[in-house]
């Protein structure tokens, strides 16, 4: 137990010591013209939602963060991967190099790789140009699975038929925003994410900040940003501010309104430069798998950071800061309100949902410090014992397939957290996915006893997944049921062995 204790505050420690939170400044909603009430019925509502669990929300209005919050137990601290909301921070890049003139926007894609070019190249392919990519209309028939496939993904997309002609047809494609990221690391010699952070990061005090890198030794662009909710928010300000942070020009303001405005006819709205159109006026957003966004609303001078595991296609969430939240809001500021104590203690207490059951089961006797044989799975368990921990905890000793150990702590009605060993889950397999990513990754977890049948869910709390299990013990074996956060209503069965 003493070892959980200590390992628990070693990852504290390490977390606050590399966290760069609460660099935004705060304001009560009320001297922002908010009202602390609308903040209390949208974050209600969001965390509330249906198939839906919110890892962080932040709100900003005329640049101070007016209400954020992180149900446990995920915390301000914690990375989270963005999916393709990492596109828009692609096409900042973009912007820096034409910004300085290193890249045109009529540049033509197969001048950077001519190595990787097939021995005959189509008109199309002749034709298609660094804004064509930007926009999604490369005219390329988007492969999903490329990325999963081999590990040359510039030739292999280069080497793909080009049935449309470039600039015409919308086909949303995360290896074409690889494509702007392999572009961008040509024409500096550094990666974007080396870019980022020597042009733009650097000036706005971002400093925890991960990006997947492919197999080529290039950050995946389309995906696989790490970063925190915080450091998403001062790009979403920056963004609103026309390229200015601090008084410094990071992106010029003649780009930030180009990949701002509608250039593509993709979705309900339109699209930008790796920039989704929204439903409010002047409104944009990044927009990532799950449930990533920032927000960005002019017209309200308002950005919102979300980050969550959603089975919805972001429409209702995105509908209640549309038609309920930003209606509310005012131009000057409002009195105090009561209503201000009682969002602080809504934000500081909300938590995702605790597994349902006892404390304690008599079936631990019979199984405590007992072998569990757990059948091939796609999350490498191979072996697990369960403990009873001090402080209302249960350990759960796991080994995997490769051979590493590690105990998981799972708390009774609160949730417990350690590092893991290796990745957690991830719900898209590219190969080589992990490069480019520091950890160690976290794991919270919680349980209950229902009888013979133990719940407990993880949360990768540094990361996006997360696992819900159940455990039945009964006649000498355990059927192990385990479902996740990104494929939806689909439970995985094992009969596991008990030794």
């Amino acid at each position: 137990m003493k070892r959980i204790l200590l390992a628990i505050a070693f990852v504290a420690l390490t977390l606050g010591a590399n966290a760069q939170i609460n660099d935004i400044p705060r304001s009560t909603p009320e001297e922002q013209g908010v009202p602390s009430k609308a903040l209390i019925e949208l974050f209600d509502a969001m965390h509330n939602m249906e198939q839906t669990d919110i890892h962080s929300m932040i709100v900003m209005r005329h640049g101070k963060v007016v209400g954020e919050f992180y149900p446990a137990p995920f915390a301000p601290q914690y990375q989270h991967t963005q999916y393709s909301s990492s596109k828009t921070l692609v096409s900042l890049a973009a912007g820096m190099a034409i910004d300085e003139n290193r890249l045109r926007l009529t540049d033509r894609v197969a001048t950077f790789f001519p190595e990787y070019l097939p021995d005959s190249i189509c008109t199309n392919l002749a034709d298609m140009t660094v804004r064509d990519l930007l926009t999604m209309q490369s005219g390329i028939k988007p492969d999903w699975g490329m990325r999963a496939k081999t590990t040359e993904w510039i030739r292999t997309f280069l080497g793909k038929p080009v049935p449309n002609k470039p600039g015409e047809v919308f086909a949303y494609d995360s290896m074409v925003t690889y494509m702007i990221s392999a572009i961008v690391q040509k024409v500096t010699g550094k990666t974007v994410l080396e870019y980022l952070k020597e042009k733009m990061f650097s000036h706005m005090g971002i400093t925890v900040v991960n990006w997947e890198e492919s197999p080529e030794g290039i950050n995946t662009g389309g995906w696989g940003l790490h970063i925190q909710s915080e450091s998403l928010a001062k790009v979403g300000q920056m963004w609103l501010d026309g390229g200015v942070w601090n008084g410094k020009q990071i992106v010029s303001k003649e780009w930030i309104e180009q990949m701002s405005a509608k250039q593509a006819n993709g979705g309900d709205y339109g699209y930008g430069y790796q920039v989704w159109m929204c439903k409010y006026p002047s409104a944009v957003r990044a927009d990532g798998a799950l449930g990533q966004y920032v927000i960005v609303v002019p017209e309200k001078d308002v950005v919102i950071v979300l980050t969550e595991a959603s089975f919805t296609n972001g429409k209702p969430q995105r509908n209640l800061i549309w038609d309920n939240f930003l209606p509310q809001l005012v131009d000057e500021p409002l009195p105090a309100s009561k209503d201000y104590q009682t969002l602080l203690a809504k934000q500081a207490a909300y938590t995702l949902e605790i597994p349902a059951g006892k404390e304690k089961s008599s079936v631990m006797k019979k199984l405590a410090g007992k072998k569990i044989l757990v059948p091939k799975n796609k999350y490498g368990w191979k072996e697990v014992v369960f403990e009873q921990g001090a402080d209302k905890q249960l350990l759960m000793h796991l080994t995997k397939t490769d051979g590493t150990t590690y105990t998981q702590p799972m708390g009774y009605k609160k949730w417990a957290t350690d590092t893991i060993a290796g990745l957690p889950p991830y719900s898209i397999n590219p190969i080589d996915w992990h490069r480019g990513l520091e950890g160690p990754f976290y794991g919270a977890a919680c349980y209950g006893w229902e009888k013979n049948v133990l719940n407990a869910n993880i949360h990768y709390v540094n990361w996006v997944t997360s696992l819900y299990t159940t455990w039945e013990f009964k006649d000498g074996e355990i059927i192990l049921s385990i479902s996740n956060n990104y494929a939806k209503n689909k439970v995985e069965k094992f009969t596991c062995k008990v030794e």
